[in-house]
């Protein structure tokens, strides 16, 4: 048995999606299948989303780069004419 891939799991949970925004009344018999097949296809996604997010931790830990995190961007201009410290808008 092959193991699912990213892209196939990925593609069950938005298939599943689609199913369930396009009722119009709820198929309680088709639900507990729709569910299960999520459920499987999630864990799927998260695990190779946390290997991959692992490799990339240990690629950059072994290439001496940090992870910095983001810096705010200034919020504006600094205001014309005066004292850069004073917090009077005028």
């Amino acid at each position: 048995m092959s193991e699912t891939t990213f892209k196939e799991a990925w593609g069950v949970l938005q298939k599943h999606a689609q199913t369930l925004r396009a009722q119009t009344e709820p198929n309680i018999d088709d639900l507990l299948s729709i569910v299960t097949e999520s459920v499987a296809a999630y864990k799927v996604c998260q695990g190779r989303v946390e290997a991959v997010e692992k490799a990339l931790e240990e690629a950059l830990q072994g290439s001496g780069a940090e992870r910095k995190p983001a810096q705010a961007a200034p919020a504006g201009p600094a205001p014309a004419g005066g004292d850069e410290d004073d917090d009077v808008p005028f």
